[in-house]
């Protein structure tokens, strides 16, 4: 991945297929999509290229990849993945992201099923300055049945604030401006999340409040 984001010249969802494609091995080979979870999507004006339905990002090919036309699939083959309602959403509501990740990865799988602070976010602590500079609060959007159109309004009603989004007791959703930012922030994610579970029993140390806002300004 060349860290180039995406852009509508020349035949950009032709040439973006080979991307997603490696996008995904290098996702698969961080142990992040378990078996044939997870699906990776990227954007270009009113068209999506997405992942298919029933297919591990490790075995994903350029042809495999799903397009959708102005959020109408294009064709009967490949199907989009079932979670075509999630990456639509993140799209309506967040429209300089250009690619979005969507991962059942361990670490931040089970801290989707913590139960969230006083303010509706995940239980992902500010240990780290990257913690808070790269994925800001992340929510945790009620438990809704994958595939389901109640799973993409709840992301729906968070995605404007929010790039980084934990779906309860089922995964992640990451939006990214350009398809190497969303892998990127999905890796920063999973470590954010493998910290916390780490530490977990530990007396650990937070930033303070004041800390993070030197961060955030």
């Amino acid at each position: 991945m060349d860290g180039r984001p995406v852009s509508g010249r020349g035949n950009p969802l032709a040439e973006l297929r080979e991307r997603v494609v490696e996008a995904c091995r290098h996702l698969a080979g961080a142990g992040l999509s378990p078996g044939s979870s997870g699906n990776v999507s990227v954007r270009v004006g009113d068209q999506v290229l997405i992942t298919p339905t029933g297919s591990a990002l490790r075995r994903v090919r350029a042809d495999d990849l799903a397009q959708v036309d102005a959020g109408s699939p294009v064709g009967n083959r490949p199907r989009p993945s079932k979670e075509l309602p999630v990456h639509l959403a993140v799209y309506r509501q967040r429209p300089q992201a250009t690619a979005v990740v969507h991962l059942h990865s361990p670490y931040a799988t089970a801290c989707a099923c913590l139960p969230p602070d006083g303010r509706g976010l995940a239980q992902l602590p500010p240990l780290t300055p990257y913690r808070v500079m790269r994925l800001g609060d992340v929510p945790l959007a009620p438990y809704a049945k994958p595939g389901s159109s109640a799973l993409g309004d709840g992301v729906e009603k968070l995605a404007a604030k929010h790039h980084v989004i934990l779906l309860a007791n089922h995964g992640s959703v990451v939006a990214g401006e350009s398809l190497d930012s969303a892998v990127e922030l999905s890796e920063e994610l999973e470590t954010a999340a493998q910290l916390t579970l780490l530490l977990r029993a530990q007396p650990a140390v937070h930033l303070t409040p004041a800390q993070t806002a030197t961060l955030c300004g």
